[in-house]
């Protein structure tokens, strides 16, 4: 279970930079803030009680410690992605754990002018990063630090005291503990009293507990893990389908078929036909909780200038 991500910065320490293309990312938590910047298509973004649909060109921020969840609107969104430690900037901003933003799309606040240099810091910092000159360790932070100064200037935010940050970390906890829970019994019948039981909590708690932390029902959620878990079977080309089905927890095929219409409008068949062969030197991570691709540096060089082009165009537009 990686509902907590461990954020591994093998260039620069408190740094990481990387083009992802994501089909989901059920809800996860990390220390680091993470700025991403859609390079092609849209993003349907759950951040704790707030749900939006980010379009390419657009921002999205994810403060450290905050729960948060995405998925593509189609068949597959590409973003650029920058996770920033509070270490980074410890000396300069010692507050940047406790940062808030009151809006999490930069665009959707700032004026044109300084969205669009916002756009152009991201973008060198990706540059610097992927590109490697001698000293870009240097400027790679910079840019990152100059994008911190640049969203608390222009953006509304607060800083969470500690009673705050300790509130919000025991909320984080339980919900982890409800995703964990979730993990090791979603192949059977799973009951949301007994996690209640087990918490200390009223069943009417724990069901409000649950849609608070993880913005659906706890068996809406339960249908998404088990949903998932056979999309991952079918794309491993694992057995028959009435065996994925029962090892994912459905209870019938047609409760099975009914998920795939649902949130793909095709049948299981039909996904099985349609699943694309992996691309050469790209790593492809897909779990219950994740579906996601990775790209070569060369590869996220080619999409940093494609990026740049969308930027020119979106300029040009406004």
């Amino acid at each position: 279970m990686r509902e907590v991500e461990i954020v591994e910065h093998p260039q620069i320490d408190g740094l990481r930079v990387f083009f992802n293309t994501v089909h989901y990312r059920t809800a996860h938590i990390h220390r680091e803030l993470e700025l991403i910047w859609l390079a092609e298509g849209a993003l349907d973004v759950r951040i704790e009680q707030t749900r939006l649909r980010a379009a390419p060109g657009e921002m999205v921020l994810f403060h450290p410690g905050q729960l948060h969840a995405f998925r593509a609107a189609g068949d597959g969104c590409t973003f650029l992605c920058v996770q920033i430690a509070p270490e980074l900037a410890a000396h300069a901003y010692p507050a940047l754990g406790r940062l808030r933003f009151a809006q999490p799309c930069p665009g959707r606040v700032l004026p044109r002018d300084a969205y669009a240099a916002l756009v152009q810091t991201l973008l060198r910092l990706a540059q610097s990063y992927l590109q490697q000159r001698p000293g870009y360790e240097l400027t790679s932070a910079g840019c990152a630090c100059l994008l911190l100064g640049a969203l608390i200037e222009g953006m509304p935010h607060q800083l969470l005291s500690g009673g705050e940050l300790a509130g919000q970390q025991r909320r984080n906890d339980r919900a982890l503990r409800l995703m964990r829970y979730v993990d090791e019994n979603y192949t059977h019948k799973v009951n949301l009293s007994d996690f209640a039981q087990a918490e200390g909590l009223s069943l009417g708690y724990a069901s409000h507990f649950a849609r608070a932390a993880l913005g659906q029902s706890f068996q809406d959620y339960v249908d998404t893990v088990r949903f998932y878990a056979a999309c991952k079977q079918i794309a491993a080309g694992q057995g028959r389908l009435v065996d994925v089905y029962a090892a994912s927890g459905f209870s019938d095929y047609r409760y099975f078929s009914r998920a795939f219409q649902k949130r793909f409008g095709m049948t299981p068949e039909e996904y099985r036909r349609r699943q694309p062969p992996a691309p050469e030197e790209t790593h492809i991570h897909h779990s219950v909780h994740s579906l996601e691709q990775f790209y070569t540096r060369a590869q996220s060089l080619a999409l940093l200038a494609r990026c740049r082009t969308l930027a020119a165009q979106q300029n040009a537009e406004k």
